[in-house]
């Protein structure tokens, strides 16, 4: 007998009334988000209908406008404007080749979950006709059914309508293959890998394969040992050991599959920036360095890392400002190079976290025109937004201290200080009435 067998009929009805709360909360969120995805792809359209009007339009100014448009939104969201430019292709995509769906979200009959497994399964249809079959059938079936059973009716529809061989499409969606990385929380970071799926398969398996046969060979060391050896047993889980194996894979080519933080590192060469707060250089916090200005790491990691690395930084910092007071190197490179990089830590647009040591090295005023090459004069820009500040309407000035003011097409201007200074990004336009 469950607890809710017990269950009052006030407490039932509380329950009752709280679902169908949940189900009307959800659907408007779901409406929002249709809504949202409209003033996106009505920015899509702005960027090019506005690229258009050059007189040689060509798509690379429609991919400049576009980003123009992106970073003005991103600013105003305090959001990547790289993130932005992805959800507005999306937002397109749905409202302009599926706007039976997109309506269908915005009316609450399905929410934002089974929109996007209908776009992403039929988005090859390229015949108008028979994606507004598909749409159609698929809006149907998903107001009664969850996303991952649409999804799977999706894919098997899309097929049964898609005049294009799996094979070419395959060839299509095989040009998207990619890896990237997301940093985690607690010194982490995510690996993602996306390819042919016989391929990406095949390694997980495979990967599988090695980490059960360590764990294995593990397990069998440790069973002709003494009782008091027991605390040696590997208490790994599968997933650890498929982890370490895969780790151990891409850094040595040794699938040792070894949970050794020190036979890891060692794999890895680098140019590594530590920044290291003065408190915790001397012992006295415990505040963790940082790799590249952007990723918590523990003090034993960030030594193993610099004793291995070709060339590090040192970059001690203020207690409590966090102001930048010094930078030496073990091995000498470029002076001006290494304070900005320092200074910096990454792209100095706002909301944008690319790494500085990744970026161009920008004179805020040209160098053409009187710039000088100074720490003043020179930022950090990664290679998008380099282009978006020579390119587009956007434009930047140095306010003095390393902080840069960017002035935006619609005349917003947002404030980007160095990290070392406890960066905020503000903006600087007409404030609303508070009523």
């Amino acid at each position: 007998m469950t607890a809710l067998m017990d269950a009052t009929v006030e407490q039932m009805g509380a329950l009752g009334a709280v679902t169908e709360m949940l189900v009307e909360v959800d659907r408007t969120i779901g409406s929002l988000l249709a809504a949202r995805d409209g003033l996106l792809a009505l920015g899509s359209r702005i960027a090019v209908e506005a690229a258009g009007q050059a007189e040689e339009a060509t798509a690379d100014g429609v991919d400049l406008a576009t980003r123009a448009v992106a970073a003005e939104f991103g600013a105003a969201l305090r959001a990547s404007d790289r993130t932005v430019q992805r959800h507005m292709l999306d937002a397109e995509v749905m409202v302009s080749r599926f706007p039976r769906v997109w309506r269908a979200q915005g009316a609450g009959l399905i929410s934002a979950a089974h929109a996007r497994v209908i776009v992403d399964a039929g988005q090859h249809l390229d015949d108008p006709a028979a994606r507004d079959a598909y749409a159609a059938q698929l809006v149907a079936f998903a107001q009664t059914e969850s996303p991952n059973r649409v999804g799977r009716m999706a894919r098997r529809v899309a097929d049964r309508l898609q005049p294009r061989s799996i094979d070419a499409r395959h060839a299509d969606a095989r040009k998207e293959r990619r890896v990237w990385m997301k940093n985690r929380a607690d010194g982490m970071a995510e690996l993602s890998v996306f390819g042919p799926a016989a391929l990406v398969r095949g390694a997980f398996e495979r990967v599988t394969a090695m980490a059960n046969a360590a764990l294995a060979d593990s397990s069998n060391g440790s069973s002709s040992r003494s009782s008091r050896d027991a605390s040696s047993r590997d208490e790994r889980t599968l997933g650890q050991a498929r982890c370490d194996v895969a780790l151990d894979l891409l850094l040595t080519g040794a699938p040792a599959g070894h949970d050794t933080a020190e036979g890891m590192l060692g794999a890895i060469r680098a140019t590594v920036s530590i920044t290291v707060p003065v408190m915790s250089l001397i012992g006295a916090s415990t505040a963790p360095a940082e790799l590249d200005g952007c990723i918590p790491i523990d003090i034993r990691t960030a030594r193993l890392l610099a004793g291995t690395a070709a060339g590090w930084d040192r970059v001690l910092t203020h207690p409590i400002t966090g102001a930048l007071l010094a930078v030496d190197r073990y091995r000498p490179s470029a002076a001006m190079r290494r304070h900005l990089i320092a200074r910096d830590q990454r792209c100095r647009f706002p909301t944008c976290g690319y790494a500085a040591r990744d970026c161009d090295l920008d004179h805020t005023l040209d160098h053409a025109t009187g710039g000088a090459t100074d720490n003043d004069n020179l930022g950090d820009l990664c290679r998008r937004h380099h282009s978006l500040k020579h390119l587009t309407p956007w434009h930047v000035e140095r306010l003095g201290d390393g902080v840069f003011a960017w002035t935006s097409p619609t005349g917003q201007t947002y404030i980007d200080k160095p990290p070392a200074q406890n960066t905020t990004t503000v903006t600087e336009g007409d404030m609303p009435p508070p009523f």
